[in-house]
Protein backbone atom coordinates (compact mmCIF):
# COMPACT_ATOMS: atom_id res chain seq x y z
CA UNK A 1 0.00 0.00 0.00
CA UNK A 2 1.50 3.34 -0.98
CA UNK A 3 1.53 6.25 1.43
CA UNK A 4 0.19 9.75 0.68
CA UNK A 5 2.87 12.08 -0.56
CA UNK A 6 4.59 14.08 2.19
CA UNK A 7 4.87 17.76 1.33
CA UNK A 8 7.19 20.38 2.82
CA UNK A 9 10.09 20.38 5.28
CA UNK A 10 10.64 21.73 8.77
CA UNK A 11 7.31 21.04 10.48
CA UNK A 12 6.92 17.85 8.52
CA UNK A 13 10.11 16.48 10.03
CA UNK A 14 8.58 16.81 13.50
CA UNK A 15 5.52 14.73 12.68
CA UNK A 16 5.71 10.92 12.81
CA UNK A 17 5.81 9.19 9.44
CA UNK A 18 2.76 7.21 10.50
CA UNK A 19 0.63 10.25 11.26
CA UNK A 20 -0.98 10.35 7.83
CA UNK A 21 -0.36 6.80 6.67
CA UNK A 22 -3.41 5.18 5.15
CA UNK A 23 -4.72 2.45 7.43
CA UNK A 24 -4.63 -1.09 6.09
CA UNK A 25 -8.17 -1.73 7.27
CA UNK A 26 -10.91 -2.99 4.94
CA UNK A 27 -12.19 0.57 4.59
CA UNK A 28 -8.87 1.80 3.17
CA UNK A 29 -7.42 -1.22 1.31
CA UNK A 30 -9.15 -0.08 -1.87
CA UNK A 31 -6.54 2.65 -2.21
CA UNK A 32 -7.12 6.09 -3.77
CA UNK A 33 -10.25 6.52 -5.84
CA UNK A 34 -11.66 9.33 -7.95
CA UNK A 35 -14.93 10.91 -6.84
CA UNK A 36 -17.04 13.82 -8.17
CA UNK A 37 -16.38 17.15 -6.48
CA UNK A 38 -20.10 17.65 -5.88
CA UNK A 39 -20.13 14.56 -3.64
CA UNK A 40 -17.61 16.15 -1.26
CA UNK A 41 -18.57 18.17 1.79
CA UNK A 42 -16.19 20.45 3.72
CA UNK A 43 -14.79 19.30 7.06
CA UNK A 44 -16.88 20.79 9.90
CA UNK A 45 -13.81 20.36 12.16
CA UNK A 46 -11.46 22.23 9.81
CA UNK A 47 -8.95 24.12 12.01
CA UNK A 48 -7.84 26.40 9.20
CA UNK A 49 -9.85 29.64 9.21
CA UNK A 50 -8.24 31.67 6.41
CA UNK A 51 -7.66 30.59 2.81
CA UNK A 52 -5.63 33.10 0.78
CA UNK A 53 -7.27 33.74 -2.59
CA UNK A 54 -3.84 34.37 -4.12
CA UNK A 55 -2.46 31.07 -2.84
CA UNK A 56 -5.59 29.23 -4.00
CA UNK A 57 -5.22 30.65 -7.49
CA UNK A 58 -1.53 29.63 -7.58
CA UNK A 59 -2.46 26.10 -6.51
CA UNK A 60 -5.30 26.03 -9.04
CA UNK A 61 -2.85 26.91 -11.82
CA UNK A 62 -0.57 24.07 -10.70
CA UNK A 63 -3.54 21.69 -10.65
CA UNK A 64 -4.52 22.74 -14.18
CA UNK A 65 -1.08 21.63 -15.33
CA UNK A 66 -0.31 18.64 -13.10
CA UNK A 67 -3.65 17.63 -11.60
CA UNK A 68 -4.21 16.85 -7.89
CA UNK A 69 -1.07 14.89 -7.01
CA UNK A 70 -1.84 14.16 -3.34
CA UNK A 71 -5.27 12.58 -2.68
CA UNK A 72 -7.70 14.26 -0.34
CA UNK A 73 -8.54 12.35 2.86
CA UNK A 74 -12.25 11.74 3.42
CA UNK A 75 -14.75 9.65 5.37
CA UNK A 76 -18.11 8.29 4.27
CA UNK A 77 -21.39 9.63 5.63
CA UNK A 78 -24.91 9.15 4.27
CA UNK A 79 -23.72 8.25 0.79
CA UNK A 80 -21.42 11.27 0.55
CA UNK A 81 -17.81 11.99 1.39
CA UNK A 82 -16.92 14.33 4.26
CA UNK A 83 -13.52 15.97 3.93
CA UNK A 84 -11.01 15.28 6.70
CA UNK A 85 -7.96 16.90 5.11
CA UNK A 86 -7.31 18.69 1.84
CA UNK A 87 -9.82 21.54 1.76
CA UNK A 88 -7.32 23.86 0.08
CA UNK A 89 -6.80 21.30 -2.69
CA UNK A 90 -10.57 20.82 -3.01
CA UNK A 91 -11.16 24.57 -3.39
CA UNK A 92 -8.27 24.95 -5.84
CA UNK A 93 -9.50 21.97 -7.88
CA UNK A 94 -12.89 23.66 -8.22
CA UNK A 95 -11.16 26.89 -9.30
CA UNK A 96 -9.16 24.91 -11.86
CA UNK A 97 -12.41 23.59 -13.37
CA UNK A 98 -12.02 19.97 -12.26
CA UNK A 99 -15.18 17.96 -11.70
CA UNK A 100 -13.57 15.08 -9.80
CA UNK A 101 -10.60 14.55 -7.48
CA UNK A 102 -8.62 11.61 -6.05
CA UNK A 103 -9.45 10.67 -2.44
CA UNK A 104 -8.47 8.13 0.20
CA UNK A 105 -11.19 6.95 2.58
CA UNK A 106 -10.36 6.89 6.28
CA UNK A 107 -12.30 5.67 9.30
CA UNK A 108 -13.03 8.81 11.36
CA UNK A 109 -16.52 8.52 12.75
CA UNK A 110 -16.10 10.98 15.62
CA UNK A 111 -15.35 14.68 15.47
CA UNK A 112 -12.22 14.50 17.63
CA UNK A 113 -10.57 12.03 15.23
CA UNK A 114 -11.58 14.22 12.32
CA UNK A 115 -10.15 17.33 14.01
CA UNK A 116 -6.95 15.49 14.96
CA UNK A 117 -6.35 14.27 11.41
CA UNK A 118 -7.08 17.71 9.96
CA UNK A 119 -4.64 19.32 12.39
CA UNK A 120 -1.90 16.84 11.55
CA UNK A 121 -2.36 17.26 7.82
CA UNK A 122 -2.39 21.06 7.97
CA UNK A 123 0.60 21.21 10.32
CA UNK A 124 2.54 18.86 8.11
CA UNK A 125 1.95 21.15 5.17
CA UNK A 126 2.63 24.32 7.23
CA UNK A 127 -0.85 25.55 6.26
CA UNK A 128 -1.95 26.80 9.70
CA UNK A 129 -0.95 30.10 11.25
CA UNK A 130 0.00 30.04 14.97
CA UNK A 131 -3.48 31.08 16.12
CA UNK A 132 -5.28 28.49 14.01
CA UNK A 133 -2.94 25.85 15.44
CA UNK A 134 -3.51 27.08 19.00
CA UNK A 135 -7.29 27.05 18.60
CA UNK A 136 -7.16 23.57 17.14
CA UNK A 137 -5.08 22.30 20.06
CA UNK A 138 -7.41 24.04 22.53
CA UNK A 139 -10.47 22.42 20.93
CA UNK A 140 -8.96 18.97 21.38
CA UNK A 141 -8.48 19.81 25.07
CA UNK A 142 -11.72 21.63 25.86
CA UNK A 143 -14.19 19.88 23.54
CA UNK A 144 -12.76 16.38 23.31
CA UNK A 145 -11.06 15.85 26.67
CA UNK A 146 -7.47 15.49 25.47
CA UNK A 147 -4.65 16.28 27.86
CA UNK A 148 -1.86 18.46 26.49
CA UNK A 149 0.37 15.37 26.48
CA UNK A 150 -2.19 13.53 24.34
CA UNK A 151 -2.44 16.47 21.93
CA UNK A 152 1.35 16.53 21.66
CA UNK A 153 1.44 12.82 20.87
CA UNK A 154 -1.38 13.11 18.34
CA UNK A 155 0.29 15.85 16.29
CA UNK A 156 3.90 14.78 16.80
CA UNK A 157 5.09 17.71 18.91
CA UNK A 158 6.34 18.07 22.47
CA UNK A 159 4.08 19.15 25.32
CA UNK A 160 5.85 22.50 25.84
CA UNK A 161 5.08 23.47 22.23
CA UNK A 162 1.40 22.70 22.75
CA UNK A 163 1.26 24.57 26.07
CA UNK A 164 3.02 27.63 24.63
CA UNK A 165 0.68 27.65 21.63
CA UNK A 166 -2.46 27.52 23.76
CA UNK A 167 -1.14 30.29 26.05
CA UNK A 168 -1.24 32.67 23.08
CA UNK A 169 -5.05 32.58 23.29
CA UNK A 170 -4.81 34.54 26.57
CA UNK A 171 -3.81 37.61 24.56
CA UNK A 172 -6.40 40.17 23.37
CA UNK A 173 -7.79 39.93 19.85
CA UNK A 174 -5.74 42.87 18.54
CA UNK A 175 -2.52 40.98 19.37
CA UNK A 176 -3.83 37.76 17.82
CA UNK A 177 -4.67 39.71 14.68
CA UNK A 178 -1.11 41.08 14.53
CA UNK A 179 0.21 37.51 14.70
CA UNK A 180 -2.10 36.26 11.97
CA UNK A 181 -1.26 39.17 9.69
CA UNK A 182 2.47 38.63 10.18
CA UNK A 183 3.09 41.86 12.09
CA UNK A 184 4.73 39.95 14.95
CA UNK A 185 5.83 36.37 15.49
CA UNK A 186 4.50 33.87 18.00
CA UNK A 187 7.76 34.42 19.92
CA UNK A 188 7.03 38.15 20.21
CA UNK A 189 3.51 37.33 21.39
CA UNK A 190 4.74 34.97 24.12
CA UNK A 191 7.06 37.73 25.35
CA UNK A 192 4.00 39.99 25.70
CA UNK A 193 2.02 37.54 27.84
CA UNK A 194 3.11 38.96 31.24
CA UNK A 195 1.32 42.24 30.42
CA UNK A 196 -1.68 40.63 28.67
CA UNK A 197 -4.13 42.29 31.09
CA UNK A 198 -2.59 45.78 30.79
CA UNK A 199 -4.31 46.76 27.55
CA UNK A 200 -2.90 50.30 27.21
CA UNK A 201 0.67 49.14 27.89
CA UNK A 202 0.16 46.21 25.55
CA UNK A 203 -1.11 48.38 22.69
CA UNK A 204 1.75 50.84 23.10
CA UNK A 205 4.41 48.16 23.19
CA UNK A 206 2.87 46.28 20.26
CA UNK A 207 3.00 49.44 18.16
CA UNK A 208 6.63 49.96 19.18
CA UNK A 209 7.55 46.36 18.33
CA UNK A 210 6.04 46.66 14.87
CA UNK A 211 7.29 50.18 14.06
CA UNK A 212 10.84 49.59 15.29
CA UNK A 213 11.09 45.95 14.24
CA UNK A 214 12.19 44.87 17.73
CA UNK A 215 13.40 41.30 18.18
CA UNK A 216 12.02 38.90 20.78
CA UNK A 217 14.87 39.45 23.27
CA UNK A 218 14.34 43.22 23.17
CA UNK A 219 10.62 42.74 23.86
CA UNK A 220 11.39 40.41 26.77
CA UNK A 221 13.67 43.04 28.34
CA UNK A 222 11.09 45.81 27.96
CA UNK A 223 8.31 43.65 29.42
CA UNK A 224 10.59 42.57 32.26
CA UNK A 225 11.32 46.20 33.13
CA UNK A 226 7.60 47.05 33.05
CA UNK A 227 6.69 44.13 35.30
CA UNK A 228 9.38 45.07 37.83
CA UNK A 229 8.41 48.76 37.86
CA UNK A 230 5.57 49.59 40.30
CA UNK A 231 2.50 50.78 38.37
CA UNK A 232 1.72 54.49 38.39
CA UNK A 233 -1.39 55.10 40.48
CA UNK A 234 -3.82 57.48 38.80
CA UNK A 235 -5.33 60.53 40.49
CA UNK A 236 -8.79 58.95 40.26
CA UNK A 237 -7.59 55.79 41.97
CA UNK A 238 -5.92 57.81 44.75
CA UNK A 239 -9.14 59.77 45.28
CA UNK A 240 -11.14 56.56 45.65
CA UNK A 241 -8.59 55.13 48.09
CA UNK A 242 -8.72 58.30 50.20
CA UNK A 243 -12.54 58.15 50.19
CA UNK A 244 -12.45 54.58 51.49
CA UNK A 245 -9.95 55.54 54.19
CA UNK A 246 -12.18 58.44 55.27
CA UNK A 247 -15.27 56.15 55.34
CA UNK A 248 -13.40 53.66 57.52
CA UNK A 249 -12.39 56.50 59.87
CA UNK A 250 -16.01 57.65 60.24
CA UNK A 251 -17.22 54.13 60.99
CA UNK A 252 -14.43 53.49 63.50
CA UNK A 253 -15.29 56.70 65.35
CA UNK A 254 -19.02 55.94 65.31
CA UNK A 255 -18.72 52.30 66.40
CA UNK A 256 -15.55 52.52 68.50
CA UNK A 257 -14.04 49.42 66.87
CA UNK A 258 -11.89 48.39 63.96
CA UNK A 259 -13.58 48.61 60.52
CA UNK A 260 -12.27 47.45 57.13
CA UNK A 261 -13.90 48.32 53.80
CA UNK A 262 -12.96 46.09 50.83
CA UNK A 263 -14.30 47.40 47.47
CA UNK A 264 -14.81 45.17 44.42
CA UNK A 265 -14.25 45.93 40.75
CA UNK A 266 -18.01 45.93 40.10
CA UNK A 267 -18.59 48.91 42.40
CA UNK A 268 -19.77 47.05 45.48
CA UNK A 269 -17.73 45.75 48.37
CA UNK A 270 -17.66 44.36 51.89
CA UNK A 271 -17.52 46.05 55.31
CA UNK A 272 -15.82 44.08 58.10
CA UNK A 273 -16.61 45.20 61.68
CA UNK A 274 -14.59 43.65 64.52
CA UNK A 275 -15.88 42.90 68.03
CA UNK A 276 -13.99 41.53 71.02
CA UNK A 277 -16.65 39.41 72.78
CA UNK A 278 -20.40 38.80 73.08
CA UNK A 279 -20.91 41.90 75.16
CA UNK A 280 -19.11 44.01 72.56
CA UNK A 281 -21.29 42.50 69.83
CA UNK A 282 -24.44 43.48 71.76
CA UNK A 283 -23.04 47.00 72.07
CA UNK A 284 -22.48 47.21 68.30
CA UNK A 285 -25.98 45.95 67.56
CA UNK A 286 -27.37 48.59 69.89
CA UNK A 287 -25.34 51.25 68.08
CA UNK A 288 -26.68 50.11 64.71
CA UNK A 289 -30.23 50.19 66.08
CA UNK A 290 -29.70 53.75 67.25
CA UNK A 291 -29.62 53.01 70.95
CA UNK A 292 -27.51 55.15 73.27
CA UNK A 293 -24.11 53.74 74.21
Amino acid sequence: MSRPARVGRGLASLIPDSALDVDTTPATREGPRVVPLDELRANPEQPREVFSSEELEELAESIRIHGVISPLIVRRQDGRYILIAGERRMRAAALAGLTEVPVVVRDADDSKTQLELALVENLQRSDLDPIESARGFQRLVSEHGYTQDEVAKAVGKNRATIANAIRLLNLPDFVLTAIREGGISAGHARALLPIAEEEDDLRNLLAKVMSQNLNVRQVERIVGDQVRTPPVISTERRRKEHAMEYAEKLLREALHTSVLITPTKKGGGRIQIDYSDAEDLERLIGRLRGEAA
